[in-house]
């Protein structure tokens, strides 16, 4: 880890309609050996507002990481994921896929936009722990992310 990592926290959007998932991924990254600073939005047209740091996200940090459902309200997860990986801004920030679909054509989809990543979200609450310190574990702590 290089000095600037231990300073500066990895600064994750999650894009999450559930609430109870949103709580969940921010208790197992509360444990992380990381700092890490979540920022939470509910649909896709927040998503977009957020990276595109529009209206009330003027001053919000840019995400070094993406964590995005696909099934979301007004714009769903896959057409975020379309437009972050076709503007040139944006489309560095890795995009990993957390959601609930174990569809083909969901992962075929995800990866023809360019998703980094596609993981389905266990039902189980210590599984889903897991899968999020996975997470941590890799990207923020192996993986070198791009700069902003």
């Amino acid at each position: 880890m290089n000095i600037t990592t231990a300073i500066m926290p990895i600064e994750v959007l999650l894009v999450e309609d559930n609430p109870g998932d949103a709580e969940l991924t921010r208790i197992a990254l509360e444990d992380s050996k990381i700092s890490v600073n979540l920022n939470i939005v509910e649909d896709g047209v927040e998503a977009m507002a957020f990276l595109r740091k529009q209206d009330k996200y003027s001053n919000v940090p840019h995400p070094d990481i993406v964590l995005l459902d696909l099934n979301l309200p007004r714009k769903d997860g896959r057409e975020v994921l379309a437009e972050i990986k076709t503007d040139n801004h944006l489309k560095r920030i890795p995009v990993v896929v957390l959601t609930t679909s174990q569809a083909e054509e969901d992962i075929i989809k995800a990866y023809n936009l360019s998703a980094n990543c596609y993981i389905t979200k266990p039902v189980d609450f210590d599984q889903f722990v897991r899968i999020v310190q996975s997470i941590e574990n890799f990207w923020f702590a192996i993986v070198k992310l791009p700069p902003e």
